[in-house]
């Protein structure tokens, strides 16, 4: 309970904590602090209006609920983080993993949640059984890592052949979404399957059969009463399901060759507008409708980074040869009207981060990060990670004036976020030689980073 004489904000805040602690889900954190704030009358003001923005900041920046963080752009306003970390210094704990996967861990209050597989798919020599392979879904506890709950999946097979690099990341690549308290994850061809956050399934919806040598990568994202999923791989489709039930919204075909997940952006009038980069096109969709309302000239090829959007420009790179910005908000063919810029390099598979006016991203082969003009996409600096970092294919992300990329072998690079390239720390985990394809998850002033063998916490005690 609050104390009377507490201040405002200062019981704004409790309310939502004690919520939160109860039931770890951002809806009854709010419904919670608003009701307390409905006491908080000062002057004649109704206080939750001055005080909803900020209680949100409160909760969500304590959690990181979908692929990329808040709104999928890789941003947290958390300060503090840790700068230095290795096998011996700043690891809270360590959990070893049933198996391998590629997809990154979301937290919400007590919980991290992380998807993997097992059975097939382990060795590129001697891949196994098809008939053995297995998805796993792990719930760990936030402070300790301990396992509080597990679910296996049969898969609906064939499944793509585990043969050739573009095979290797496995079979589970998406990234689960939190809303509230139900986690949404997302298989390929088994589906799209709805939880509660103890575990129990509430249901399960096919998008389509299709199947790829690379396998299937888009994660899930929240818009309103919806869940939007990418099946390129699968259907070719967009879709959006009622995220209650499952059932079928709304769907928009034509995405070809897509591994990106759609990103909400805000246009110049303040509409929101689904953005995603398919092959040779950026588009821009209606998320209530799914209807297209725009499009430009885009990534001849398939297309793995996600966009990310600020004030009204969608960035976005891919092919390993274009990264561009457009303009939200045009209807129709929009490539000689709202393009800003084009350049012809970009990277191939992990997404950009954009910050104070520049756009950071990583060459996914060359071991080369890049800093843009944002306005002007002008190249400030392209730098050779030393030592040699080898492939990137994680999104790196962005928290308290520091950049995190991931390499797949060679550990974690922080970089400051500036136009004047400066290397920060170089680390990595000598004990564990496995492969890293995930970004790291920001939440209470600590990382949540997995590679194929293991979840860590990294930061303070």
């Amino acid at each position: 309970m609050v104390r009377r004489g507490t201040p405002p904000l200062t019981r704004f805040r409790l309310a939502a904590s004690q919520r939160r602690a109860r039931t770890g889900t951002i809806s009854d954190c709010i419904l919670s602090a608003l009701a307390e704030g409905s006491r908080l009358n000062i002057g004649g003001i109704d206080m939750r209006r001055y005080l909803f923005a900020a209680i949100c900041c409160f909760i969500i920046g304590a959690d990181w609920r979908e692929f990329r963080g808040p709104g999928g752009q890789g941003i947290s306003p958390e300060k503090n983080l840790p700068v230095e970390w290795s096998a011996k210094k700043n690891v809270v704990w360590k959990t070893r993993l049933p198996g391998p996967g590629t997809s990154s861990p979301v937290t919400a209050g007590s919980r991290v949640f992380v998807t993997c597989y097992t059975g097939y798919g382990l060795d590129a020599a001697k891949p196994g059984n098809m008939d053995d392979l297995k998805r796993h879904l792990l719930c760990l506890d936030r402070k300790t890592g301990d396992i509080l709950w597990k679910k296996e999946f049969e898969p609906v097979l064939p499944e793509h052949k585990y043969q050739g690099e573009g095979a290797y990341h496995g079979y589970s690549s998406s990234t689960p979404v939190i809303e509230g308290d139900r986690l949404y994850v997302f298989f390929g061809k088994s589906g799209v399957y709805c939880f509660d956050l103890d575990g129990k399934e509430l249901w399960h919806v096919a998008v389509g059969k299709g199947i790829n040598g690379w396998g299937s990568g888009a994660s899930p994202i929240v818009y309103k009463n919806r869940l939007i999923v990418n099946a390129s791989v699968e259907s070719g489709t967009l879709f959006a399901l009622d995220k209650a039930t499952g059932n079928e919204v709304w769907k928009t075909p034509g995405i070809s060759s897509a591994w990106n997940t759609p990103v909400l952006v805000k246009a110049p009038s303040g509409e929101t507008e689904l953005a995603i980069s398919v092959q040779d096109r950026l588009l821009g969709l209606d998320p209530d409708s799914g209807k297209e309302l725009w499009k430009a000239e885009g990534v001849h090829r398939y297309v793995c980074p996600s966009v990310i959007g600020h004030d009204g420009i969608v960035y976005a790179i891919g092919g390993g040869h274009t990264s561009l910005a457009v303009k939200a908000g045009g209807r129709g063919d929009v490539t000689k009207t709202h393009t800003l810029w084009r350049k012809n390099k970009g990277s191939n598979v992990s997404s950009p981060i954009y910050h104070d006016g520049h756009i950071y991203w990583a060459n996914d082969s060359g071991g080369v990060v890049n800093c843009q003009d944002a306005a002007t996409g002008e190249f400030v600096y392209q730098e050779r990670l030393e030592p040699a970092s080898g492939l990137i294919y994680a999104s790196p992300i962005l928290a308290d004036g520091k950049l995190y990329y991931v390499s797949q072998r060679n550990g974690t690079y922080v970089v400051a976020a500036t136009p004047n390239f400066k290397l920060l720390a170089h680390n990595v985990f000598e004990d564990d030689k496995s492969r890293t394809n995930a970004s790291p998850a920001v939440s209470d002033g600590q990382l949540i980073m997995r590679s194929d063998e293991n979840v860590y916490c990294i930061g303070k005690k």
